[in-house]
């Protein structure tokens, strides 16, 4: 039997932001930093030295910023990181409550429009959030007390993904595939904990289609790195 896969594509989109160093980051977390190495009049050719976190811009998470024995971002087979994808949207949830958080109702909800979610795929949550990336206050949404408010994965809705459909990961376009109260980091934990994929600062989801998407996910295999920045390019049917 013949392990050949084909992907069919028309369209090849970019869901990862630009990085720069205004883009918003977690509180806590190094700035993003470009320094000019080399320049083209005196040296020759341009060349700049950056610096940033492993888990800033869009990025993807490992089990070993969660778990003390689990594997760094450089152990991720190649295999896993194209992937397909389905999108489920919870802007207007989303819009009537920052701190929403996807339901087992909302997945049966799309899945009587869209069929049962297929095993192996990793589920995006479209939340309208990725409109507030210009925005570092309204990205992060932090109250007084310095607690932000923004959508995410509920803890049991994280669970049947895993148990019941099987798939192979998250994503969202917030900064963190938990909701913004939820401090128990939840969802990535359950991920992580069977090595799936988790990505977050995701853009452009309003590009895709709820299904039929092919994920291509473009690691930096930092050695033992905790996750890293990503080009996640959409290949859309």
């Amino acid at each position: 039997m013949s392990n050949l896969k084909t992907i069919a594509y028309s369209r090849v989109i970019h869901l990862s932001h630009i990085i720069d160093p205004d883009i918003p980051q977690w509180p806590g977390d190094p700035n993003v930093e470009f320094t000019t190495v080399a320049q083209l009049p005196d040296d020759g050719y341009y060349l700049r030295r950056f610096s940033m976190g492993e888990h800033s811009a869009t990025h993807i998470n490992a089990p070993n910023s969660f778990y003390q024995s689990g594997m760094g971002i450089d152990q991720y087979p190649a295999q896993s990181l194209v992937v397909p994808a389905v999108v489920i949207d919870i802007q207007a949830a989303a819009a009537a409550n920052a701190d929403y958080q996807l339901t087992i109702d909302d997945i049966r909800t799309w899945e009587a429009q869209h069929s049962e979610i297929p095993i192996g795929h990793v589920v995006l949550l479209h939340t309208g959030w990725q409109n507030k990336w210009s925005d570092k206050n309204a990205f992060l949404n932090q109250d007084a007390n310095g607690i932000m408010h923004f959508p995410g994965f509920g803890s049991e809705a994280t669970q049947f993904l895993l148990n019941e459909r099987q798939i192979a990961g998250v994503g969202i376009d917030t900064h963190g595939v938990d909701s913004g109260q939820d401090t128990n980091f939840s969802t990535n934990r359950l991920v992580l904990a069977q090595q799936g994929i988790v990505l977050e600062n995701l853009t452009n989801l309003h590009q895709l289609p709820a299904k039929g998407t092919n994920l291509a996910i473009s690691i930096l295999r930092l050695r033992g790195g905790s996750g890293s920045p990503v080009g996640v390019l959409a290949l859309v049917p």
